[in-house]
């Protein structure tokens, strides 16, 4: 192998494949990058056997040269120090030769460092996903299916299959559930498939979500999904994330749900999220996070927490609308902000189905988001 290339595609490349590196990985090798040169470009590889990252750097773009290719091959370079070691090139050029698999000298500048390679040909192959099943969503709404969800997976590893999101497709409409059995968040969205093509079981650690967020950019690039019954991959210009599916069945969490409500109120977003917040800052201090809700007679929102040792806060809001019976309710303060600081609705419905029922939470204007938390029972 012998080539010449723009260091800043390399780093970019570097940077995206990177994600899939393990700091502790189960074989040596995949402690590496894999390089693969040949007539079309450059192809980097990582993964850590749960995800796998390909990026890849063409020969031009636009009609700008990016890498001159002399002969081609294949290496696997350790990626901690490729990756330090690229990025602190004096030059924006970096030339690059392996003599053999074992070696690689990398020139930049008047610089030249010497690197230990490891046999390609021990590199894992990646997964197939021959046969799998496609569908394609927009890249924007993708990560924002993720975010309004993952923040609600487990992280209690006993239940590995609750440390994933459920994906669920159905007509057309991509659906995305994450729970740790003490709360819930939903969302959906309409994606590019076959009416006929129904998903149910397809489940992808949360962790692994939140790394592909990072990769997928925000210009509403289509994204193709291709799912088989063990592993799902992610396409995206000119990269690839592959993911191992969770194994398991996810619980049904329908059941739940309803839209039979014993109280409900509408209200201001940030109104009830600046009461929590202040609230908080006491009920953490007691390491319950708990905060208290009632309704007044005046048709008014209490909102209170105490800690023995700092005091009492209480705050009163005026809801838009309320209806139904009086309320008196304790919830974890902390669930409750993650899911209003993923709604970017102005206004707020909040259905309460009893003391020690579910509180269901939905943006006023988008019926395809749900968060659901469970109350507290508390002896005051």
């Amino acid at each position: 192998m012998k080539l010449s290339i723009r260091k800043d595609a390399l780093n970019e490349a570097i940077g995206h494949v990177s994600r899939a590196v393990s700091p502790r990985p189960v074989i040596p090798i995949l402690a590496g990058i894999k390089i693969d040169a040949d007539s079309r470009g450059i192809t980097l590889t990582a993964s850590d056997t749960d995800i796998s990252v390909q990026s890849f750097i063409p020969l031009e773009e636009d009609g700008e040269t990016i890498v001159r290719m002399e002969s081609g091959g294949s290496l696997v370079l350790g990626a901690k120090f490729f990756s330090e070691i690229v990025r602190k090139l004096p030059t924006d050029t970096v030339e690059l030769e392996a003599p053999d698999v074992h070696r690689a000298i990398i020139r930049s500048g008047n610089a030249e460092i010497e690197l230990v390679g490891l046999d390609p040909e021990e590199y894992p192959v990646l997964p197939s996903v021959a046969d799998a099943h496609t569908f394609s969503i927009n890249g924007l709404k993708m990560k924002q299916l993720v975010q309004r969800t993952v923040f609600a997976v487990s992280a209690n590893e006993s239940t590995p299959i609750l440390t994933g999101v459920l994906w669920q497709l159905s007509g057309g409409k991509l659906k995305l559930t994450a729970t740790d059995r003490h709360r819930l968040s939903n969302a959906e969205c309409e994606v590019a498939a076959d009416p006929e093509l129904k998903l149910d079981q397809m489940v992808i650690a949360g962790r692994t979500l939140n790394e592909l967020s990072k990769l997928v950019p925000d210009n509403g690039t289509m994204i193709e999904v291709a799912a088989t019954e063990s592993q799902v991959l992610f396409r995206m210009d000119r990269i690839l994330f592959y993911s191992r599916l969770l194994d398991g069945t996810y619980p049904d969490t329908s059941r739940i749900i309803t839209n039979q409500y014993k109280t409900e109120m509408i209200m201001s977003t940030k109104a009830l999220t600046d009461a929590i917040e202040r609230a908080y800052l006491l009920s953490r201090e007691e390491k319950t996070n708990i905060v208290r809700m009632a309704t007044v007679g005046s048709g008014e929102i209490e909102v209170s927490s105490s800690s023995l040792e700092i005091g009492k806060v209480t705050e009163r809001i005026v809801p838009d609308h309320l209806a139904g019976e009086e309320l008196k309710i304790a919830f974890n303060s902390r669930y409750m902000l993650d899911a209003l600081k993923v709604i970017d609705q102005e206004k707020i419905h909040i259905g309460f189905t009893g003391a020690m029922s579910p509180i269901l939470i939905r943006p006023e204007q988008e019926p395809d988001m749900l968060h659901l938390i469970l109350p507290y029972r508390t002896t005051t």
